[in-house]
């Protein structure tokens, strides 16, 4: 099986992991879940962790021809739209992002305008769609339980699963976000589990479990069947929701979900500007 390149950008401030990936012939590219720094207390935004992909990108010769979300991330802020103004190449996402944004749409009362409809990128993909990079194939896995636009991109021998697996000591993701589903999730890691047990499996954050002195992100399909320590060794459906659905329940609120899902609907573009010239970001309150 063909390998593609891989390079790794970890966000300390958001523990995500945003990746380039390329065909290392043609040097065609794609960049996946990229994250645009955002300071909560000021609302100001920055572009250091999205330059750093430009300038690796441009050092290493590469073409970008897709900036890529695994989902609607609630934990930061992505560069989606940034890069495609610096890069060019198209934007995609899981087609189950329409109902997220119809959710979200809701909760935030968004303007008008605001269309539910997943226009604001250039591509929804369904679950097996294929396109190519240079001589490799993408394929899309829908993916969905952590929300229901999640997919996975196998590209060659590795797959990048976003937030639906984690390393093998950390486990998987919550599912008490709207539309979210234990029992969704436990289908879908069974389905990239199924993949051939050398594929790679490439996270789209880390937390670094305790015990171990160093941020992770690639791990395989056999360690993660064998040693994920809430789906592995085979753990059943049953005890994986129960298991789930308990430990959501101790889960605190995403610092940046807020912010983050009103950028990230919109596939990284800021909201209109209002008649002071001004963009604002809504928070929601609980009625007294």
């Amino acid at each position: 099986m063909k390998k593609p390149e891989v390079k790794a950008f970890f966000d300390d401030a958001t523990y995500t992991v945003s990746y380039v990936v390329w065909d290392p012939v043609s040097r065609e590219a794609v960049v996946i879940d990229p994250v645009l720094d955002f300071d909560s207390p000021s609302g100001r935004t920055q572009t250091r962790s999205a330059d750093a992909i430009i300038a690796f990108t441009a050092d290493r010769g590469l073409s970008v021809n897709w900036i890529l979300e695994t989902h609607a991330h609630a934990d930061h802020l992505t560069a989606c739209a940034y890069l495609k103004r610096q890069l060019g190449g198209k934007t995609g996402i899981g087609r189950g992002i329409v109902e997220v944004q119809k959710t979200f749409a809701g909760i935030f009362n968004l303007e008008p305008e605001f269309t539910a409809s997943g226009e604001q990128f250039d591509r929804l993909f369904s679950d097996n769609d294929r396109f190519g990079l240079g001589g490799l194939s993408v394929e899309v896995l829908h993916t969905p339980g952590h929300t229901p636009a999640c997919i996975s991109y196998l590209i060659g021998d590795a797959c990048f699963v976003g937030d639906t697996l984690f390393m093998p000591d950390f486990g998987t993701a919550r599912t008490d976000f709207p539309l979210g589903s234990a029992a969704t999730l436990y289908r879908s890691i069974q389905r990239l589990l199924a993949l051939p047990g050398g594929t790679r499996i490439f996270v789209g954050h880390d937390y670094k479990a305790p015990g171990r002195s160093e941020f992770a992100w690639e791990t395989t399909v056999a360690d993660e069947s064998a040693d994920n320590i809430h789906v592995g060794n085979g753990t059943s459906e049953q005890e994986f929701v129960k298991m789930r659905t308990e430990r959501d329940a101790t889960l605190t609120v995403p610092a940046l979900l807020l912010p983050a899902i009103q950028i990230n609907i919109r596939a990284g573009n800021f909201p209109p500007a209002e008649n002071n010239g001004t963009r604002y970001l809504k928070l929601p309150l609980n009625a007294l």
